[in-house]
This record gives C-alpha cells, sequence and structure tokens, in this order.
C-alpha cells in the first residue's frame, strides 16, 4: 500500500514547514503599519483651575 510508504510524504511535510517558517513570516513582518507613533513633545501642558459658576 503505497499510503503507507513515509518517503515522499514526509519530505513533503518538510518541504511545506520550510515554506511556512522561512517565505510566509517575512512577507507578514514587511508590511507596516499605517499610524506610526509619533514622539510626545517634552513641554508640560499647562492646566487652569476652572470656577464653576454655581
Amino acid at each position: 500500500m503505497p499510503q503507507l510508504n513515509p518517503g515522499p510524504w514526509f519530505m513533503i511535510l518538510v518541504f511545506s514547514w520550510l515554506v511556512f517558517l522561512t517565505v510566509i513570516p517575512t512577507k507578514i513582518l514587511n508590511h507596516t503599519t499605517p499610524n506610526e507613533p509619533t514622539p510626545m513633545s517634552a513641554e508640560k501642558h499647562k492646566t487652569e483651575y476652572w470656577d464653576w459658576p454655581w
């Protein structure tokens, strides 16, 4: 029965995992996020006391 011969199926398994572990992560990691974070400014915002009218 040819289904029980592990020779060709093992190589197919190895090559498919080789593709999954080398090609696909490099394609995914090449994408950049559309909203790059901008650095915060060093100045502190001045908070003022707001007097409620009641």
